[in-house]
């Protein structure tokens, strides 16, 4: 077992990696002294009965009194109604404010209990035990909370951070492979930010990664959740560095939402957006063409697009003013300059998005 630490003063905590670490949860909640020993785990039907026998098996035995509640697979399950029905099961179950919420399972349950977490009697505690790529090396780290609403993605929620990340690697051998595929897009996204060496890790290490080898998935989830420790612990609300962790972001989630959240998992967007990112950077003058090439051939070669099917770009441009990094009526780009150096700037022309937008959209 490997640790990242997340240092953010009084609310730091660690991010525990390795194989078969499901039993670990167990014995942290018992050797608290922080937590009543009742906890609300949150989870879908598919990944409790792949991973909830040994989770509450361990509670039993540690004497931890535990409820579950599971919610309907998919990212349209993301909202105040599923947040709400939630809120019941707490309350019924007694939760006070040193009980736990727990997470079990990918994006979508993470950032839907820790909402709740954040937001009941005005915050419990939360434990997040990610079973996706893109969950392990994302959505879990750094206490961003939210739910969906009709006219845009994670517009309602918090920066609420675990107590701590529990990244069992042996989940990863239960994920299809367009799961896998999904959660390199965030893994990508780290080599283009932070760090120039970790992308070239990547470029060279591609057959390995597609055939699952269990050392490159290690050293690449630790790797992508110490850059994004490090980028929270120096900005943890996003009032300015941590707003580089959204490359691709602003583009993506209008794909998510304009395909309904049906279409594409967030990942694949995430890739497309990427492109779209670097697509801009070019006619800024900023992105260099063969550095888009890098980044188009690594995606490609990894198996993802880098473009969206059924999206109409007329459709798409209005709804990102919607993100929520725009600030008096300017969308705050991410834009590459060099792998591992990106700036974020409001200065992006219409006719430039748009003919972006064209570019990415068949």
């Amino acid at each position: 077992m490997t640790k990242v630490q997340v240092n953010l003063g009084e609310n730091s905590y660690e991010i525990f990696i390795g194989a078969k670490l499901l039993g670990e949860v167990a014995n942290f909640v018992a050797d608290s002294k922080n937590f009543t020993k009742k906890i609300l785990i949150v989870t879908e039907e598919n990944i409790f009965a792949k991973f909830g026998g040994e989770l509450t098996k361990n509670f039993s035995q540690a004497g931890i009194n535990f409820e579950v509640a599971k919610v309907p697979d998919g990212e349209t399950s993301k909202n105040l109604h599923e947040a709400e029905k939630l809120y019941t099961r707490a309350i019924n179950f007694g939760l006070d404010r040193k009980s736990l919420i727990l997470a079990l399972g990918g994006g979508v349950i993470g950032d839907l209990a820790g909402f709740v977490a954040a937001t009941f009697l005005r915050g419990v505690n939360l434990i997040q035990v990610p079973t996706t790529l893109l969950a392990q090396v994302d959505s879990s780290v750094g206490g961003k909370t939210a739910v969906n609403h009709e006219l845009g993605k994670n517009l309602i929620g918090a920066f609420y951070q675990p107590r701590a990340v529990f990244i069992d690697t042996e989940t990863l051998k239960t994920l299809p492979e367009r799961e896998i595929k999904s959660g390199l897009g965030e893994v990508v996204k780290y080599g283009v930010i932070a760090d120039p060496d970790f992308f070239s890790y990547l470029e060279e290490n591609t057959e390995k990664i597609l055939a699952g080898d269990e050392k490159i998935f290690t050293h690449i989830i630790k790797r992508s959740c110490e850059i994004k420790a490090d980028t929270v612990s120096r900005d943890e609300k996003e009032n300015g560095l941590r707003r580089i962790l959204n490359f691709g972001h602003t583009i993506a989630h209008v794909i998510e939402s304009e395909t309904n959240y049906q279409k594409y998992r967030h990942g694949e967007a995430v890739s497309i957006g990427m492109i779209g990112a670097a697509l801009i950077g070019e006619e800024l003058g900023k992105t260099k063409t063969s550095d888009v090439e890098r980044l188009k051939n690594l995606i490609q070669k990894l198996g993802m697009k880098t473009f969206c099917e059924g999206c109409d770009p007329e459709k798409m441009y209005l709804p990102l003013f919607r993100d929520k990094k725009t600030v008096g009526g300017k969308i705050n780009w991410v834009l590459m300059k060099n792998f591992g150096e990106v700036e974020v700037t409001g200065e992006v022309p219409e006719k430039i998005v748009k003919k972006t937008l064209k570019n990415i959209a068949v």
